[in-house]
């Protein structure tokens, strides 16, 4: 299918000196099916001034732990990348992307807007195990939007009261869905998708200058409560981030050993103010190699390697 043109934007970084404020969620454009835990709508604009100050376009960006996929797809749309790649290890997540950017985008978001909700239905749904990856994905949507704060680990409950009262129908937005996945099918020849292990792509495409990875695997802390794969080698991680020979950044849960790894490797940490699912002001990690250009300080800004212009069209 041919791709149409996403809609440009022209961002003035001077007004996104956001080290010292949170950002707006709302100014973001969603363009993630996914409602997922931890997501990252809040670190786009970190990432347009990440990549706007780079010397040239990275001709690949990589999201190895990609879930949701909203920095990934963002980068998609504004054309910040020759290429995007998702990587995810989630069978269930994974049936979304390959559905999403393979043969039946269309015919999911169609299946979506038709679907009529209630208990009935999605009990129905959620207790026959799908039959094939079309399915898989379908279910996949329908349980991240009616289990309690879209999170799929395995105990996940369904949601009661919801919003306003609404119940199981508090996040449903067919309308909105479809429209997010067809967005998604008109440029799906700039992505690219690999179901498998985050750290073994970062190993694979570390010697690629040309790539910028970004890397957000499950959090120390509430990982195993979020996620089906939360079992990660964190050390591990950094060892392998740190030989990689473009650029990176990570983020994570504001935690102690998270910053003795970013210390012992010899990487930078900044804290990022952001909003919780609950609207509570809380902290997380940025880390890189060298993270000058998320300083707000004039100083900063002026310094080697810090640039300000126009993201590339």
């Amino acid at each position: 299918m041919a791709s149409t043109g996403p809609k440009q934007y022209t961002f003035d970084l001077a007004q996104e000196r956001l080290g010292s404020r949170v950002v707006n969620v709302a100014s973001v454009p969603h363009r993630s099916p996914f409602r997922y835990p931890g997501g990252k709508t809040w670190l786009v604009p970190h990432i347009r001034r990440w990549l706007s100050s780079m010397d040239t376009r990275p001709h690949l960006f990589a999201e190895p732990f990609a879930g949701g996929a909203i920095v990934g797809l963002s980068v998609a749309f504004e054309m910040r990348a020759d290429t995007v790649i998702l990587v995810e290890l989630d069978d269930d997540v994974a049936a979304v992307w390959k559905t999403i950017l393979g043969d039946h985008g269309e015919r999911l978001a169609s299946k979506i807007a038709c679907f009529a909700l209630s208990a009935e239905s999605v009990r129905s749904l959620l207790s026959t195990p799908p039959k094939g990856l079309f399915e898989a994905a379908f279910t996949t949507i329908v349980r991240n939007r009616v289990q309690r704060g879209g999170i799929l680990a395995p105990g996940a409950g369904l949601m009661k009261r919801g919003e306003n009262g609404r119940g199981l129908a508090s996040r449903w937005y067919p309308d909105t869905l479809k429209e997010r996945i067809l967005n998604i099918v008109r440029i799906k020849d700039r992505i690219g998708f690999v179901h498998g292990d985050g750290i073994r792509f970062i190993q694979e495409n570390a010697a690629r200058e040309d790539a910028v990875f970004f890397i957000d695997p499950p959090y120390t802390v509430s990982g195993r409560r979020l996620y089906s794969h939360s079992d990660l080698d964190h050390e591990q991680l950094f060892e392998v981030v740190s030989k990689v020979r473009g650029d990176f950044i990570m983020t994570y849960d504001n935690a102690q050993p998270i910053r003795d790894l970013a210390c012992r490797f010899g990487l930078q940490t900044r804290e990022v103010p952001m909003k919780s699912t609950h609207h509570a002001l809380m902290t997380e990690l940025l880390i890189g190699r060298d993270l000058r250009w998320y300083d707000p300080s004039p100083t900063a800004r002026s310094s080697p390697g810090y640039a300000t212009r126009t993201p590339p069209s």
